[in-house]
């Protein structure tokens, strides 16, 4: 069965993550060049001007916020989503590779590191990172470190120009870090619940839908910006009819599921669709491993319902995943 129309679905497929950068993963450093865009906007009235147009708050903060959030229609629907850090009189906002048209993006290097090691690693590095979550800082040769908010698929952005970015990426692989494709970070998404433009969020998508009040995406306390109605009205008087949910696939067999075929049904009715799914290896083994997904379900459907998504048996779960995501469903 293939879903006319359906958005695709982003898929990671066996042999794209070796087995070492899981581990490295869970218990070290993983560096990769990420797949995205940077749009810089400076001026005396930028942060006045962004703060207006983000779901965020990047005012209350201060001079070096580091946070996420998403561009909206004036319906509420979101546009584009990424990181804006805040120096000075310089917003700079990050974007996903599939956004970079809807925002005018800068050419730099952006560079990600994951892993519980990541600081150390950066120290051992010369890095000088924020000493907290959700802050940003300027340094030597044109280099922005900015720590991500705690739950986020990475620890630490860094920013650079063509120029230093391979020097940048020696210094980090040589102190320790494993150097991967950007598909590792696309794992790191998924395992961390963490929704992606073109997967999880069309246009028709409102934040609360994706995990935005759980990722701290959305304020609810600031001033008005674009889209901020519809946000609002649902959460002081509503709520959503879908919501994001992990999907644990049945292991016996580990059988993909079908490319090409989102849907979700429970109890033979439609309940949501598939947005991502990955193969993640079990680290020490050759072959093994299990299939994990992201959905946009019926709010109804609950953590530890069993489903049939995209042809295969699957567990409804709460999100983030547990790294690895080995096991009985």
């Amino acid at each position: 069965m293939i879903d006319v129309g359906a958005p695709p679905v982003a898929r990671l497929e066996p042999g794209r993550i070796a087995p070492p950068l899981v581990a490295a993963l869970r218990s070290g450093a993983v560096l990769a060049r990420a797949d995205v865009a940077v749009l810089a906007l400076t001026g005396p009235g930028a942060v006045t001007c962004f703060q207006g147009l983000l779901t965020n708050d990047l005012e209350q903060p201060g001079d070096g916020a580091f946070l996420y959030g998403a561009l909206l229609t004036p319906k509420g629907m979101i546009v584009v989503d990424g990181w804006a850090a805040r120096l000075g009189a310089t917003v700079s906002y990050t974007v996903p590779a599939e956004g970079r048209e809807r925002a005018l993006a800068a050419d730099v290097v952006v560079y990600r590191l994951a892993g519980p090691r990541a600081l150390s690693v950066a120290e051992t590095a010369g890095v000088v990172a924020p000493e907290s979550p959700g802050r940003v800082l300027s340094g030597a040769a044109g280099l922005e470190a900015a720590r991500a908010t705690d739950g986020a698929p990475f620890v630490l952005q860094l920013t650079a120009p063509e120029s230093v970015a391979t020097t940048l990426a020696g210094r980090l692989v040589a102190a320790g870090a494993l150097q991967a494709e950007p598909a590792l970070l696309d794992l790191a998404r998924v395992l961390a619940g963490w929704p992606r433009l073109g997967a999880e969020v069309d246009d028709k998508t409102i934040p609360q839908e994706v995990r935005y009040d759980e990722i701290g995406g959305v304020s609810y306390t600031k001033g008005c910006y674009t889209g901020q109605e519809t946000v609002a009205r649902l959460h002081f008087r509503g709520h959503t009819n879908r919501e994001l949910r992990g999907l644990l696939f049945d292991t016996a067999p580990p059988a993909a599921p079908a490319d090409g075929w989102s849907t979700v049904t429970h109890l033979d009715r439609e309940v949501g669709r598939v947005t991502s799914v990955a193969w993640v290896p079990e680290p020490g083994t050759s072959g093994a491993g299990r299939w994990v997904g992201l959905a946009v379900l019926r709010a109804d459907v609950t953590p530890g319902v069993m489903v049939r998504a995209a042809g295969r048996d699957a567990r409804v779960v709460d999100l983030p995943f547990a790294l690895p995501a080995i096991g009985p469903a």
